[in-house]
């Protein structure tokens, strides 16, 4: 009895020294599940960005600019409820620019309705871009199809529009992808050289997942994530 008792107390230790232990592996550097609460980080800032109507808990958490997610609860209702992300300003106009590419590995759930999507923005937001590398769900963009191109490293189907506070240009990729790479400049150069805009300065470069519904608590994780630009 002694005996069995010594190994139980002895296992006993032992679980609870990996539980801690997990449980210390697994806590992030910073986490938030404010609507609006903002992280800064070596030059990029992180957002939980809830700003939708009608929208449920979400709860962001990172260990870096590169290296976070969030636990997002949005009901199943139309329209987008946040955009939860991470940015890095440029700020320079794009005839300056000698390159803007980026690299990004997500961990995305396999159900509800979203996007994983960059938004950049130009001249003080009057000028929004969006990349959408995986789109899940009943979700669409803004305004009609333009034209198919490939550019950037991808096939797009690319739409214009306006979302009545400033004009929108989405870039749905032809087939979704969790981890890749784009050159940025060279999409930009491509909206140029059809007359949309001029040369524009660009602004903010943000990654993250625009969601509409979940249905339930879904986890999305930023792996990896970088701007680069000269």
């Amino acid at each position: 009895m002694r005996k069995s008792l010594r190994f139980a107390q002895v296992g006993l230790a032992t679980l609870a020294t990996l539980v801690l232990t997990a449980t210390t592996a697994h806590a992030a550097t910073w986490s938030s599940s404010d609507k609006w609460g903002t992280w800064s980080n070596g030059g990029y800032t992180l957002s939980n960005d809830v700003w939708g109507g009608g929208a449920g808990p979400q709860t962001i958490w990172a260990n870096s600019y590169s290296n976070w997610g969030v636990s997002s609860n949005q009901p199943n209702t139309g329209g987008v409820k946040s955009y939860p992300h991470s940015g890095r300003g440029i700020g320079k106009k794009l005839s300056s620019i000698g390159s803007v590419t980026s690299k990004f590995n997500v961990t995305v759930p396999g159900s509800g309705a979203y996007e994983t999507a960059y938004d950049i923005w130009a001249n003080n937001n009057a000028y929004e871009i969006m990349l959408w590398m995986n789109k899940t769900g009943a979700v669409g963009p803004i305004g009609s199809k333009q034209t198919t191109v490939t550019v950037g490293g991808h096939t797009w189907d690319v739409y214009k529009g306006s979302n009545g506070a400033n004009a929108v240009f989405s870039f749905l990729r032809h087939g979704n992808t969790n981890a890749g790479s784009v050159d940025i400049k060279a999409v930009l150069n491509w909206i140029r050289s059809k007359g949309w805009f001029g040369d524009v300065t660009l602004g903010d470069v943000q990654f993250g997942f625009e969601i509409t519904s979940t249905g339930r608590s879904l986890n999305f994780t930023s792996n990896s994530f970088s701007v680069s630009s000269s």
